[in-house]
């Protein structure tokens, strides 16, 4: 009797890694109250631009780790893609819109 292998036999190489699929982060499908999102982790190293996340209506600096998301459905396409802070994707469902307001605007009301 042979010894039993815990690795399959290797007839070939493995394709290449995909670099920049690397450096753009993993992405899944998570279900929320407002449907599924199609999210993904940004890196820092793969931050290069500033973004203003929806949640807190704050910017989101170059170089600062962040979530991309938009509807996993047939409908969504690159233009519904928003940047969100990590903990602000977290929280969405824990506290209510942003509302952005002009300075002028009442606080209340």
């Amino acid at each position: 009797m042979s010894p039993r292998r815990n690795h399959p036999k290797r007839d070939e190489d493995p394709p290449p890694l995909d670099l920049e699929r690397i450096k753009r982060g993993v992405g899944a499908v998570q279900a929320w109250s407002d449907g599924e999102w199609q999210v993904s982790n940004i890196p820092a190293s793969a931050a290069t631009k500033a973004y203003r996340c929806p949640g807190c209506d704050q910017e989101i600096a170059a170089g600062v780790p962040h979530v991309v998301a938009w509807p996993a459905d047939e409908r969504g396409d690159l233009t519904d893609r928003r940047h969100w802070h990590t903990g602000c994707w977290r929280a969405r469902d824990r506290r209510g819109p942003n509302v952005q307001r002009g300075r002028s605007a009442p606080r209340y009301g």
